[in-house]
């Protein structure tokens, strides 16, 4: 009977823990998809009220600090998280705030940023420290030059019925460069930025400890 009783208790206890986890994790996916969906926004809105131009000769070349929450997604929540995040915001900004830029804006964006976040993030997630940060960080700005670099050669022509040769002629002296320029403010902002608050806004741990 002891033991009988000793079972039941057990078992009791071990259904309570279990639906107290998954209302945790419940809890959790709620938060995390709160956070991604608002840094998502935020970064169409940082679209929309920061661009500027970097160079006299491409005015339509813009500097603008929406890579920065997507990039906050992919260390927190990951790689993936920050893909999807990316893609979200590319379909939200080529339909609201560029426009103009059509889907030919929409696929640049996806593959710059894309590309960015994938690799910055993939790297963060297996050294979750500054020097991964700082080594993802540089190694998605590397590849993201590189993919917009052979983006522009082959979708830019096609698009916008720019002769290639004229895309070659500004590959080096504009191009390369800006991307170069603003991914590494980006990324700069986020080694800043990111520890601080990544504690408190992105993971989750005030929810986890309530």
């Amino acid at each position: 009977m002891v033991l009988r009783f000793q079972a039941i208790v057990l078992m009791n206890l071990h259904w309570k823990w279990q639906d107290k986890l998954i209302a945790m994790k419940s809890n959790l996916s709620i938060y995390k998809l709160t956070a991604i969906g608002i840094l998502t926004g935020l970064s169409v809105v940082l679209v929309f009220l920061i661009h500027v131009p970097i160079f006299p000769s491409a005015p339509f070349l813009e500097y603008d600090p929406a890579d920065i929450p997507i990039l906050l997604v992919a260390f927190a929540f990951g790689p993936v998280a920050g893909v999807i995040s990316t893609v979200i915001a590319s379909i939200i900004q080529g339909l609201t705030v560029s426009s103009h830029s059509g889907f030919y804006g929409i696929l640049m964006h996806i593959l710059s940023t894309g590309s960015y976040v994938l690799v910055a993030g993939l790297i963060y997630s297996f050294k979750r420290d500054k020097v991964g940060g700082c080594i993802g960080l540089l190694a998605g700005l590397v590849v993201s030059a590189f993919v917009m670099a052979v983006a522009n050669l082959i979708i830019t022509p096609l698009f916008m019925g720019v002769p290639i040769e004229a895309v070659k002629q500004m590959l080096i002296p504009v191009i390369i460069p800006f991307n170069l320029i603003k991914s590494g403010i980006n990324g700069v902002i986020v080694l800043v930025i990111y520890k601080p608050i990544s504690v408190y806004i992105l993971k989750g741990t005030e929810l986890r400890k309530s």
